[in-house]
C-alpha cells in the first residue's frame, strides 16, 4: 500500500478477457485509488476449467488496463500470501465468482488482515448477442469452428 491510498484487490482466472472482466475491473477500481489483481495460477483453479492461456500471458494481459495499478501472479500454495503483502482495504470479488464472502472474511480476520469484503455488481449485454462469459466465448469458439470444418 503506497501511503494513505486506498488499497483494493480483486482476483479470478481471466483466461480469455471479455466486457464483463473490464465491468468488474472498472467497478473494483473505483472503490478505491490503487487496484491490484491477483491472477489465479492454472494449477490452482479447481472450481471450473483449467484456464487454457498460461498464467503470465494472463497476467500481462490484466495489467495493461489502465484502471488496474499491477496484476500479479496468485501463490501457488496459499492464496492469502499475496493478500497479506498487500493489505488492501477491499477485496472486491466478482458478481458470479464461486466465493463465500464470509467465510473469507473470517479467514482475512484469523490472518489478522483487517479488510471489507465486498461484491461487484453484474454487467448486462450492451447488445444482443455479446458475451460476458469466458465459457461461453470458448463454447461459441467451438461450435463455429467445428461448423466450418
Amino acid at each position: 500500500m503506497t501511503g494513505n491510498a486506498t488499497t483494493v484487490i480483486a482476483q479470478g482466472t481471466f483466461d480469455i478477457l471479455h466486457p464483463g472482466h473490464v465491468h468488474y475491473l472498472a467497478e473494483a477500481a473505483a472503490m478505491g485509488d490503487e487496484l491490484h489483481v491477483i491472477i489465479a495460477r492454472r494449477e490452482n483453479v479447481t472450481h471450473k476449467e483449467r484456464p487454457i492461456l498460461p498464467d503470465r500471458q494472463r497476467r500481462d494481459m490484466v495489467d495493461a488496463l489502465e484502471m488496474v495499478t499491477e496484476a500479479h501472479l496468485g501463490h501457488t500454495e496459499d492464496i492469502f500470501v499475496p493478500i497479506e503483502r498487500l493489505q488492501p482495504d477491499y477485496i472486491v470479488l466478482g458478481h458470479d465468482q464461486h466465493h463465500d464472502e464470509a467465510a473469507i472474511a473470517d479467514a482475512l480476520a484469523s490472518r489478522g488482515i483487517e479488510c471489507e469484503v465486498r461484491r461487484a455488481s453484474a454487467r448486462d449485454p450492451k447488445y444482443e448477442g455479446e458475451l460476458l462469459s469466458t465459457g461461453r466465448i470458448i463454447e461459441r469458439v467451438l461450435a463455429e469452428r467445428v461448423d466450418e470444418e
